[in-house]
């Protein structure tokens, strides 16, 4: 559609892994570019870097709502405070995938189509289910049939049609590429290793990647009930088929590798950056006052109570140079040499946030020490901003964050996830491991859950073990914090062995748990959810935060028995369709109780999203 037609093709923002100038030159009059100039191997990189952009850039926001992040501002902290009426990512999350990559989709995949370029089809189709997937998981109901039309005014389907959608593009994904491709007319298709900076023209690992998307699509519909998923339905037998073509190992996954060379290639439709780095980095890692919770801290130190450490405690828990003083807290934990010091979790349980805490670090160069320029927050130094550091952009001698410069006694050590260079999983063995261990649970299976839970838990533990041995061949002086130290084999097994339980004492709430920590910034933890209704029973040391229950504004646009369930649309949906939103809301779970303006009403974040409802 009109609305959404725009596309600019000259600009190097598809290559996130190598300055490969053929993927620049896309367009045959560069004065006057056109859609068709673009041949379908260009397409595949620029569609590949907006579409894992799009989807962290979405999941920094969300994954507040969750309980195991804060941060001091109005979107990320309004966010792990419930507070319903702050901003969100919405925008980029509509116009990112609308302007970006959907509106390459029909492009690639018919030019592919007709040169006999069948896996660039089957990434048309990938594409196309996984960023309406995503939007229908944040709205509900977007313009989906008429989305790339001549209408300047575009329909919205409601949230099953997209969905269905999405699930029959994603079967025909998998169909093309099972398939090999062909020569057309004696011309042998560009092969996908040419535009393919995801999976290096793996068709194999792109069909195990369709497969573990189907399933946890699919996974989603546990409030239906049981049948065929083609009638929308909760289809047990077809998640655990789907489960047994995906990832099968480590080896399996589609995971993107970051570089951090402040490459003088930017991200001109987006925020100007270079696009060699991380999206998380961009969202978390370089910005401050952002702190890990209690319920996070407890989880890693203390799963279930067993008294045993994660052995990625360490990686996902933020550490700071320090200097032990008498008045430290006994309960922290310091390096075996003392000058690191590991971060605390802020509990969201007590009235930290309405008494202005966690309060921001400053560091004294004077006595080479860190201090909260706050009478009655000093103590809020045991909290370590997840904040990392980085030698491109940002500019820095290594990956340790400085808070000054000059002086190496102000590192922080960031996380895992959230630096320039780290990893983007795009789909994983340990999120197709914890799928299976819930169906399996589910069914009754409690032995065959736990074997796939525990597979689970290993692969997240080995993958990141590879990469923490990367950044330590790349400087061996990072082994000194403990960020970076591997992790011995004897810890990952008695953590496996001792701390996980049995397949007796299994429960949902254990394998949910083990997930999320697994996959910290993922829109799958507000999808499990809500799609478990925020249970305090199965979500381990998570509640709604004291700031929630005692600041009843909050309660305007989320009261006590509700929770976040969608977003607002997008303004640019709000300005210029109106007319067919509005239209939308007799099929909007709901809305009815809203009445008319159900769109602007305060409550429009508590209604359920489709797959979250009891509708049919």
């Amino acid at each position: 559609m009109k609305l959404y037609k725009k596309i600019i093709l000259g600009v190097a923002a598809c290559v996130a892994l190598s300055a490969c100038d053929d993927w620049l030159d896309v367009n045959t009059n560069p004065n006057t570019p056109i859609s068709t100039d673009a041949e379908f191997h260009q397409r595949l990189p620029w569609m590949q870097f907006y579409m894992e952009h799009i989807y962290h850039i979405v999941a920094s926001n969300t994954s507040f709502y969750c309980g195991h992040f804060y941060r001091n501002n109005a979107r990320e902290g309004g966010a792990a405070k419930w507070q319903l009426d702050s901003s969100t990512r919405a925008a980029n999350a509509q116009q990112w995938f609308f302007t970006q990559v959907g509106v390459n989709c029909n492009d690639l995949y018919n030019q592919a189509m007709e040169a006999g370029a069948y896996h660039y089809a089957g990434a048309a189709k990938f594409f196309r289910a996984y960023g309406f997937m995503m939007l229908t998981d944040l709205f509900g109901e977007i313009p989906y049939n008429d989305a790339f039309g001549e209408n300047p005014s575009p329909v919205y389907d409601n949230g099953k049609t997209i969905f269905l959608g999405c699930i029959t593009d994603i079967d025909e994904a998998i169909e093309l590429f099972s398939k090999q491709q062909e020569a057309i007319n004696n011309v042998t298709p560009v092969d996908l290793v040419e535009g393919d900076s995801w999976n290096g023209g793996d068709a194999d690992k792109w069909l195990k990647m369709c497969y573990l998307l189907k399933a946890r699509w699919l996974n989603h519909l546990v409030k239906k009930e049981a049948g065929n998923y083609k009638d929308g339905k909760y289809d047990a037998p077809e998640i655990l088929n789907c489960l047994a073509k995906a990832q099968q190992s480590n080896a399996d996954n589609t995971v993107i590798k970051h570089t951090d060379t402040n490459t003088p290639s930017h991200d001109v439709l987006g925020w100007n950056e270079p696009i060699d780095y991380s999206a998380l980095y961009s969202c978390i890692g370089m910005n401050s006052n952002i702190y890990i919770t209690k319920c996070y801290y407890d989880n890693l130190t203390n799963f279930d109570g067993k008294g045993i450490e994660d052995p990625r405690a360490d990686k996902f828990i933020p550490w700071t140079r320090s200097m032990k003083g008498p008045a430290t807290p006994i309960d922290i934990k310091w390096s075996e040499d003392g000058l690191w010091r590991r971060s605390m979790g802020v509990d969201m349980q007590t009235d930290i946030l309405s008494q202005s805490g966690p309060y921001a670090l400053s560091f004294d160069v004077t006595t080479q020490s860190w201090y909260c320029d706050s009478p009655t927050r000093k103590g809020d130094t045991i909290y370590v901003w997840t904040t990392c550091g980085g030698t491109g952009y940002a500019g820095g001698v290594d990956i340790l964050y400085r808070r000054n410069k000059s002086y190496d006694t102000s590192a922080l050590s960031g996380v895992f996830y959230a630096r320039p260079t780290s990893p983007s999983l795009m789909a994983s063995y340990s999120e197709a491991c914890f799928i299976k261990a819930e169906t399996l649970f589910r069914q009754g299976d409690k032995s065959g859950a736990f074997i796939a839970y525990k597979e689970g838990v290993k692969a997240s533990i080995d993958f990141v073990n590879d990469q923490i041995g990367v950044w330590t061949s790349e400087d061996g002086k990072l082994e000194s914090c403990p960020s970076f130290t591997h992790i011995e084999q004897t810890d990952i097994d008695n953590f496996l062995n001792n701390a996980l339980g049995n397949s007796s004492d299994i429960t949902l709430g254990k394998i949910l748990t083990q997930k999320m920590l697994a996959m910290p910034y993922s829109n799958e933890n507000w999808n499990d959810m809500r799609r478990c209704d925020y249970d305090t029973n199965i979500f381990m040391n998570w509640d709604k935060s004291y700031y929630y229950r005692n600041t009843p504004a909050g309660f305007t646009y989320c009261p006590e028995d509700k929770s976040p369930r969608r977003w607002k649309q997008a303004s640019y949906e709000l300005t210029y369709n109106t007319t067919n939103l509005a239209a939308i809301g007799a099929q909007v779970p709901g809305a009815a109780e809203l009445g008319e303006g159900w769109y602007n009403n305060n409550l429009i974040c508590t209604l359920p999203v489709w797959w979250d409802s009891n509708q049919e």
